[in-house]
């Protein structure tokens, strides 16, 4: 695990951005096209950005998966992720080669099995991925599954995790707050060749330190990312604030 720290979020994203860029240059030019897993949340607004900001890869050869979205939530609905990322991504770059997302409206189980089918026809070349406040992968809250040979699964949301959300400004209350997700599990996320993990803001330097410093344990789901063969971590100096090498 390679970690990165910068002074705020804005040069944190363009250097996480800039790495994956590369690393999505470089599978297309090896094998014609990529596969890509994109995360959401306001941990990825810069990083996305750089993303946008890049025009020399050809995205009409890039595929791209969707991490998680919340069951039973309207696209519409302000929190909802594909929101997020038609808004933020797709309208905004190129004509991709196809993308997949997560409809958390459809009955879960069988939006389960049809994306897994999906996936696993597509190996992962670059995993954008973040941090939660509890230490959560994707929505894989502690204590997360490290076994399930899943793609993506049923997952409840813990307080923390729900707090966050709440926190970060997507619902009015926490009654709002959906209990329940479609989540890409651990181990698929580990499949991916190479990933990329931004994590900005002082509210998540605990989780960074928990799960970059501390045992590899379902406790805290992040940590895994510690025995992956090419993981680079991008933080800023808050988020980086209590590493004690920082």
């Amino acid at each position: 695990m390679n970690i990165h720290i910068s002074p705020n979020p804005a040069e944190m994203g363009q250097h996480a951005g800039k790495a994956g860029i590369e690393l999505i240059r470089h599978a297309v030019q090896a094998q014609g096209s990529a596969n890509v897993i994109l995360a959401t949340g306001t941990s990825q607004f810069e990083t996305l950005n750089q993303l946008l900001e890049e025009k020399t890869i050809d995205w009409s050869k890039v595929t791209v998966f969707h991490l998680d979205e919340y069951i039973g939530l309207p696209i519409t609905h302000p929190a909802s992720f594909r929101k997020y990322l038609v808004e933020r991504f797709f309208n905004q770059v190129p004509q991709l080669k196809s993308y997949h997302l997560i409809d958390g409206e459809k009955d879960p189980e069988k939006e389960c099995e049809r994306l897994s089918s999906q996936i696993q026809a597509h190996p992962i070349d670059v995993a954008f991925v973040g941090i939660g406040e509890n230490g959560h992968l994707a929505f894989n809250d502690p204590p997360a599954d490290f076994e399930t040979e899943k793609p993506y699964l049923v997952v409840n949301l813990d307080h923390a995790c729900r707090m966050q959300q709440l926190g970060e400004g997507w619902f009015p209350n926490l009654e709002a707050v959906p209990t329940q997700a479609i989540s890409m599990s651990i181990r698929q996320i580990m499949k991916s060749k190479a990933i990329i993990c931004s994590v900005p803001d002082l509210r998540k330097a605990q989780a960074v330190k928990a799960c970059m410093k501390g045992e590899v344990t379902n406790i805290h789901p992040a940590s895994i990312l510690q025995t992956h063969p090419n993981c680079q971590v991008f933080l800023d100096q808050p988020s980086a604030s209590l590493l004690s090498n920082h």
